[in-house]
Parts: structure tokens; C-alpha cells; sequence
């Protein structure tokens, strides 16, 4: 199961939006989806129409309840939701003196059954606290949505830092897998400038797909559906359809390079 943290500590990057439709669009290609929406808003079970999950996440993280209990499906081809809500924006607290805290959930993940999802997305708080570090040290991966604006670049620099710190101190193995131009407007030249500075800064790291404006995808949250069931023919559908298309194709450089290892 590759485990992927969607990581943007600023909002309206396009976080959430990309972890709802990119696991929609995965599970068309038949791929197999648990998405854990680790976000206090919970934002991403709301767009699956799960309005409320309970403390099952934060009994999670501070007691012995198991990960595996609180999946919930979707009708969503694929694809399956571990709800959040409210009560995990007191996970700051009840976890500022436990040891080992930041490791927490790369702990249950180990718990879940083997082979049964090809793909775990977190969709992570917009905060740089105990949640998104303990996202860091369960993933093997990072993908970093990035609204193309000029204010948002720095902020692809501070996550590229705080992912070192993990690597360094937590999680050697974790890498970031790409980098997600959204909110593109191809009708102003300064959406155009930031994706070519991205490019110019992050090279391969940043994806060829850029997730455009559309209003159809402002809208298909309100109906609790991704975009790709909500307008299937959008522009908003096709691009993050070729974005799951280059997640999958990397599938195949990472068994090569776990060959090589």
C-alpha cells in the first residue's frame, strides 16, 4: 500500500480538493483507495457525504481503538473513508505528553490488513502541529498541491524543510513524490509565471498535470461528490484523471526501485 500525505500548511491551496478527486480518479483506474481524512475540519468526509465521525480518530491516536473499525465506504467506485470531525482538533493537547507521540499512526497503519487498499491518502490539517508530523512519519510519500499564486511558493519551500526534519529524525524513507499546480488560470500570465518558477525550482518533482479553475469543481463539494461523478466530462474531471494517471505510472519506478534496494 503506498501511503501518501497530501501536505499544504496553507489553506485554499487546493489540499483537500486534490485528495477527494485524486482517490476518485484512482479508483477508476481500479485501484483500491483509503482515504483518511486527518483534517479537524473534516472537510474530505464531508464531501463523502459523512457528516460527523465521532472520536473514532482520537481515540485512535490516544487509546487502543484500531483504524480498521472506523472505515467507511463510499459510493465512490473504490474508494473508502476514514471520517474525521471536530474532536481531533484536541489531539494537540491530549498528545503533547505522551512519548512517541508523532508515530502514533505509522503504528495503526501497521495494524490494517495487508493488501487491501493499493493506496492510503491523508488529507492533512493546513497546520504544521503534531497531526501533520504524524502523517510525515506514516507516509511514504508527499504530495504537495500548491495554488498558483506567488504568496504560495513560499510555503512549498517551509514543507520541503519540514520534510528533511522527519526524514532526518523520523522517517528516512519518506520523499516527496510531486508537487501539484492548482487553481491554474491559463487566462492570466501570473498563474503561468508561478507554474514556470515551480518548474524552474522543483524540476521532475512538480507534476506535468496542473489542476485548472473550474467552476465545476467549486461546485461538486456542495453535492458530495468528486468532480469525476459530478461532471464527468469537466475540465476539472480530465485533469485529475491525468494526474492519477501519472501517480499510477509511478508505481512502476517504484518497483524499480525497490528491486534495486
Amino acid at each position: 500500500m503506498r501511503v501518501i500525505a497530501v501536505v499544504n500548511q496553507k489553506g485554499g491551496s487546493g489540499k483537500t480538493t486534490t485528495t477527494v478527486n485524486l482517490a476518485a480518479a484512482l479508483g477508476e483506474r481500479d485501484r483500491s483507495v483509503l482515504l483518511i481524512d486527518f483534517d479537524p475540519q473534516g472537510s474530505a468526509s464531508q464531501w463523502y457525504g459523512i457528516s460527523d465521525g465521532g472520536k473514532g480518530l482520537l481515540d485512535v491516536l490516544t487509546g487502543s481503538a484500531k483504524l480498521a473499525d472506523l472505515v467507511e465506504t463510499t459510493p465512490t467506485p473504490g474508494v473508502w473513508v476514514i471520517p474525521c470531525s471536530t474532536w481531533l482538533a484536541g489531539a494537540e493537547k491530549a498528545l503533547a505528553a505522551e512519548a512517541g507521540a508523532e508515530s502514533i499512526l505509522r503504528k495503526r497503519l501497521a495494524q490494517l490488513p495487508e493488501e487491501r487498499w493499493d493506496y492510503c491518502l491523508i488529507d492533512c490539517p493546513p497546520t504544521l502541529g503534531v497531526l501533520t508530523i504524524n502523517a510525515l512519519t506514516a507516509a511514504d510519500e508527499v504530495i504537495i498541491p500548491v495554488e498558483a499564486h506567488v504568496m504560495a511558493l513560499a510555503g512549498v519551500a517551509q514543507i520541503h524543510k519540514t520534510v528533511e526534519v522527519v526524514q532526518q529524525r523520523l522517517n528516512p524513507d519518506l520523499m516527496i513524490t510531486g508537487i501539484l499546480p492548482c487553481r491554474v488560470d491559463a487566462r492570466t500570465r501570473h498563474s503561468q509565471e508561478v507554474v514556470a518558477t515551480l518548474r524552474q525550482r522543483f524540476a521532475a518533482t512538480v507534476y506535468a498535470t496542473v489542476i485548472r479553475e473550474n467552476v465545476r469543481l467549486a461546485e461538486c463539494w456542495s453535492f458530495a461528490k468528486p468532480i469525476t461523478q459530478y461532471d464527468s466530462a469537466s475540465y476539472g474531471a480530465k485533469d485529475y484523471r491525468d494526474l492519477a494517471g501519472e501517480v499510477v505510472a509511478q508505481e512502476r519506478s517504484r518497483r524499480r526501485n525497490h528491486v534495486r534496494a
